[in-house]
């Protein structure tokens, strides 16, 4: 792809392929989940070969879905550490909801409420993973007492909808911010676009051009 003049590199094209793998497995741990959770969700294990295959092939689906977001969340953890300007970001965003981004704080390549979905998914996964291995009975669960099984339960269940709920918003966002999926897709952003929305990040590699 040749360069345009015009527009910046944003993500790489490893970045854009494990988003989109992270993406997927998420999908599919999703329906997955929500066929074993919840009764009037059963006609999704179809998806998966029936009951029994959805009951195998879910916990595997998460351990996939861990390595992706792992990788993602080593790569992305430094430029997702809040600052000052961050949660000054997070104050204002009724005034940015409101089509006035005057005041908004300076972003860097991700501003306040990116950095803050990137936390909350992080640990939402953590709990996931963990109360997982509690309750995958094939490998785990014989370790631990039912009361703890039970409690793990109810903390996966929790955190897979708190985490599907994140996500939804996190698409909104993407959609309501123009060029956003864009650049998940090709991997460029226009000039503008990251003078606007990000421009301590848009100073910072302007600066390292030659």
């Amino acid at each position: 792809m040749k360069n345009d003049p015009k527009k910046i590199t944003r993500y790489m094209a490893f970045e854009r392929a494990n988003h989109w793998l992270s993406a997927i497995l998420f999908i599919l741990a999703a329906l997955s989940g929500l066929a074993l959770f919840q009764p009037a969700f059963v006609p999704l294990s179809q998806l998966f070969g029936g009951g029994t295959w959805t009951r195998i092939l879910h916990p595997f689906i998460g351990v996939a879905m861990l390595v992706s977001f792992g990788v993602m969340a080593v790569s992305y953890w430094k430029p997702n550490i809040m600052t000052p300007a961050d949660w000054e970001w997070l104050r204002r965003v009724p005034e940015l909801a409101g089509g006035d981004d005057r005041n908004m704080p300076e972003a860097g390549k991700f501003n306040g409420g990116q950095k803050m979905l990137f936390w909350l998914l992080v640990i939402c996964m953590a709990l996931l993973i963990l109360s997982g291995i509690v309750m995958w009975r094939a490998y785990f669960s014989f370790i631990f007492p039912l009361w703890l099984i039970a409690l793990a339960s109810v903390i996966h269940a929790i955190a897979a909808t708190i985490m599907i709920a994140l996500l939804i918003f996190h698409i909104y966002a993407a959609i309501w911010t123009r060029e956003s999926i864009d650049a998940m897709m090709h991997g460029q952003v226009r000039r503008a676009w990251a003078k606007q929305h990000h421009p301590a990040w848009y100073r910072e590699m302007i600066g390292g051009e030659k």
